[in-house]
C-alpha cells in the first residue's frame, strides 16, 4: 500500500469510527443535557484547532505544501479556534449572541475544511503527508467534519430550546 492509499484508508476509516460513536454515544448524550452543554461540549473539539499551525514546521521539514494552501489552512483553523472559544464564552454568559456565533462558526468551519479539502486534493497532499501532519488529518479533521455535524444538528434540532441550565 502506498503512502496515499494508507492516508485514505486511515482518513475514511477514521470517519466511519467517529460517525459510530457520534451516533451511538455522543448523540445520545446530548440529548440528556441542556443545549448551552451540549453545544459547549461539541465546540471545545475545535478549541484545538490551532494544531494546524504545525504546517509552518512541517514545510520546513520537507512538506512540499503550497504556502497559500499552507496559509489558508492554518489561518483559517486557528481563527476557527478563536472563534469556538468565543462561542463558549458566548455560551457561559448565556448571551443571546451565541447561538449566531455559533452558525458562523459553522458556516465558517464548513468553509475551511471544504477549502483545505479542495486543496489537499488539487495539491495531492494526502500522498506527501507524513508524521503530525498525517495525524491531523487522518484523525482530527474526520473528528471535526462529525462534530460540526453534530453542532449543526443541536443548533437545528433544539432551536426552540433557550441557553437555560
Amino acid at each position: 500500500m502506498d503512502t496515499r492509499s494508507a492516508g485514505l484508508t486511515a482518513n475514511a476509516l477514521s470517519l466511519v469510527v467517529f460517525i459510530l460513536i457520534a451516533r451511538w454515544y455522543a448523540a445520545p448524550w446530548l440529548r440528556t443535557k441542556s443545549r448551552a452543554t451540549a453545544l459547549t461540549v461539541l465546540l471545545w473539539v475545535n478549541a484545538f484547532r490551532f494544531v494546524a499551525l504545525e504546517l509552518f514546521s512541517a514545510q520546513q521539514a520537507g512538506l512540499a505544501i503550497p504556502d497559500r494552501l499552507r496559509d489558508e489552512i492554518a489561518y483559517g483553523d486557528v481563527a476557527g479556534a478563536i472563534l469556538a472559544v468565543i462561542c463558549i464564552f458566548a455560551l457561559r454568559r448565556r448571551s443571546r449572541t451565541a447561538i449566531p456565533l455559533i452558525w458562523i462558526l459553522a458556516g465558517a468551519t464548513f468553509l475551511d475544511l471544504a477549502n483545505a479539502l479542495l486543496g489537499g486534493i488539487r495539491n495531492q497532499m494526502m500522498g506527501l503527508v507524513h508524521d503530525v501532519p498525517w495525524l491531523i488529518l487522518c484523525f482530527y479533521v474526520p473528528l471535526l467534519w462529525v462534530t460540526l455535524m453534530l453542532i449543526v444538528w443541536q443548533l437545528i434540532s433544539r432551536r426552540a430550546e433557550g441557553l437555560a441550565s
